[in-house]
């Protein structure tokens, strides 16, 4: 079993790391992480927050293509499409079991054995014989 190691820094401490990003000691959040040998990815963006400097923070800025955003849009709503024929699919497929068990037990047999006598064989009604005319 493994030992879980849990650091504590000082208030001294935090205020330093961030003091040293906002004098330029450092050029980036994870050049000062890096320094200091703090491995949590986000404990000094959460220190920048408790000091009110989200202004050091790192920006993430989003850049699409023209179109891009339509195209998102396309894809979500064929996705939830997809997901209703799947839905309505699964539906049928349950349907269709438990009439096939109906069937079955009016015909008097197994379910199992129903589908291994009629497996990959033609059809022997009258529509579809599976004879060529």
């Amino acid at each position: 079993m493994r030992v879980r190691v849990i650091k504590r820094y000082s208030e001294y401490f935090k205020r330093q790391v961030v003091d040293e990003l906002e004098n330029g000691r450092f050029t980036s959040i994870t050049e000062s992480r890096l320094h200091h040998g703090i491995t949590g990815g986000t404990t000094i963006q959460t220190w920048l927050k408790k000091y009110g400097r989200n202004h050091l923070m790192e920006k993430v800025v989003r850049v699409e293509k023209p179109g891009e955003q339509d195209q998102l849009r396309a894809y979500k709503k064929r996705v939830a499409q997809l997901e209703q024929a799947l839905g309505k699919t699964q539906a049928e497929n349950v349907l269709n079991a438990t009439f096939l068990k109906l069937a079955c037990e009016w015909m008097g047999q197994d379910v199992e054995n129903f589908k291994k006598n009629c497996d990959g064989k033609p059809s022997t009604g009258t529509k579809g014989s599976g004879r060529a005319g």
